[in-house]
């Protein structure tokens, strides 16, 4: 008899397919898709507060400008940065006079402040935006001016700011009618700065009391 050659047949070596399972390859898509969209929504919340971090709340709806006019005296004074307000002769240390609204609905301000060992006389003019209680100011390196709160016969709320700051600076002030210190809108007043989006530091009463006279 011959030799028998002796033919094994080995079944072929399984492929292994590197990519996962369709099913799998979608759930592993969606997670990236998801986390994806999650970053972008953590991103934009980001955003958003940081926003809303430099918009002063608008607690007057209207105004009437004409109802403004006429005499009010500085009570207290409030800044971001006390440094605008601690000295004399501070930037922002300044004492309302009077408020001029004009026919175009503008305000003319005007304001007392400590210049070379005296005291002068300024006008600022502040000019109608969009908004009702806010005007366009050029004075030392406030762009803005806003009003807060008032009631019109008793007492006014309003601050300066520099919104091109790059961090932004506020100076608030309390006007009154009168010299004369009501205790209830001192309270209100604080309270209204408490709602601003910087740390205010507040100026000595008693040093605002001390009007800057010509």
């Amino acid at each position: 008899m011959g030799d028998w050659t002796v033919l094994a047949h080995r079944p072929p070596p399984l492929h292994k397919d590197p990519s996962p399972p369709l099913g799998l390859a979608h759930s592993r898509e969606l997670s990236a898709t998801t986390a994806a969209a999650m970053r972008s929504l953590l991103l934009a919340l980001a955003l958003v507060c940081g926003i809303q971090a430099i918009v002063v709340p608008r607690t007057m709806e209207d105004l009437d400008l004409q109802k403004v006019a006429g005499t009010w005296h500085s009570m207290a004074m409030a800044a971001s940065d006390i440094s605008l307000l601690d000295a004399e002769t501070a930037p922002l240390r300044v004492y309302i006079q009077e408020l001029r609204p004009t026919p175009q609905d503008n305000l003319e301000i005007v304001l007392r402040k400590w210049e070379d060992n005296r005291c002068v006389e300024k006008k600022v003019f502040a000019e109608k935006t969009e908004l009702a209680t806010r005007f366009s100011i050029d004075y030392v390196e406030e762009n803005q001016i806003f009003l807060l709160d008032t009631d019109y016969d008793n007492y006014l709320f309003f601050c300066m700011e520099n919104t091109n700051a790059p961090q932004q600076s506020l100076m608030c002030q309390c006007l009154a009618r009168t010299l004369e210190v009501d205790n209830e809108v001192m309270e209100k007043f604080n309270r209204a700065l408490k709602t601003l989006p910087v740390h205010m530091q507040l100026l000595n009463p008693t040093q605002a009391e001390e009007q800057c006279l010509i």
